[in-house]
């Protein structure tokens, strides 16, 4: 039984919703879920989660993103991109490698981003990209991201391929749009692929075509990463076989359940694995002692078993 999670390349043109309804067809999987979106014109990286990788996906860390964008400059869109309504077209012959990969300094660090109207940010419960369709445009909320690095691939204007290091919530459609309006001449997304998040790579990843080979095949479960891998970034808690048989109850275990020579020390709730002969069983939260002399607590939280 396939269990973990499948990474799709993404192809063009279909939404992430439609890539979890096809996994779901070909696997003959109900549990079957994706890990964040990608626009429907955008590719890449999309993680799907089946079976108990569906428990996993509130504890991934997919807190930095890698893109490759390219940009067209000398075209502003309603959409940010180039599925919308161009706005307005410019010269860009006059912008120089210089200019354009000093622009790009300006944007790396913390910084702040209004997201676009043509998202899925919901507003009074409604989506925004439903107002914009319907013209209506409404005030937004900066929100706080941060671009780890921008590098910059070619300069063939008016095309300019990035690639971009995000944190999770980053718009690289409005980084583009802003980008133009500080070189003056306006810039639009063209083509927008994820390579990697979190833990999850381009290279790991198989098409929708890809995948429904494999399946016919009986190959699929070689293609899916582990929770347990997935989950790599959080403390490890081995569980004896009294701990073990206590989950299957849904007992949360005591520290003397546990291999560890002595309790893990926390200052704040942090997620962990349990596990049982390397192998993950169950995610729990470490939540620290009532008292600076009180153990932490281990507070049971999805059961893999």
């Amino acid at each position: 039984m396939s269990n973990g999670f499948v990474v799709i390349d993404k192809p063009p043109g279909i939404t992430s919703h439609d890539v979890v309804s096809r996994v779901r067809r070909t696997l003959g999987i109900k549990k079957v879920g994706h890990t964040g979106t990608l626009d429907p014109f955008a590719t890449g990286v999309l993680p799907i989660a089946v079976n108990d990788g569906t428990k996993a996906i509130p504890f991934l860390d997919e807190g930095s993103k890698t893109y490759e964008a390219l940009l067209l400059l000398g075209v502003t869109t309603d959409t940010l991109d180039m599925t919308g309504t161009v706005l307005s077209e410019s010269d860009s012959s006059n912008v120089t490698t210089e200019q354009f990969a000093s622009s790009l300094s300006h944007f790396t660090g913390a910084i702040t981003q209004i997201p676009p109207m043509y998202s899925a940010i919901k507003q009074n419960g409604q989506p925004l990209y439903k107002l914009a369709r319907q013209g209506v445009e409404v005030e937004r909320k900066a929100r706080d991201i941060e671009i780890y690095s921008l590098e910059l691939i070619s300069f063939n204007l008016p095309l300019v391929a990035i690639r971009v290091v995000c944190s999770r919530g980053t718009y690289v459609r409005t980084l583009a749009d802003d980008i133009g309006q500080r070189l003056g001449c306006g810039a639009a997304l063209q083509e927008l692929r994820r390579t990697a998040s979190g833990p999850f790579r381009i290279e790991d990843a198989v098409t929708l075509d890809e995948l429904e080979a494999a399946a016919g095949e009986g190959r699929v479960n070689g293609l899916c990463l582990s929770p347990m891998a997935a989950l790599s970034h959080l403390p490890e808690i081995p569980l004896t076989i009294a701990g073990l048989d206590g989950l299957r109850f849904g007992k949360s275990p005591s520290w003397d359940c546990t291999f560890l020579d002595a309790p893990l020390v926390c200052t704040k709730e942090t997620a962990v694995r349990l596990t049982a002969d390397g192998a993950l069983v169950a995610i729990a939260l470490l939540v620290p002692g009532c008292h600076c002399d009180t153990d932490a607590v281990i507070k049971l939280k999805r059961v893999l078993l």
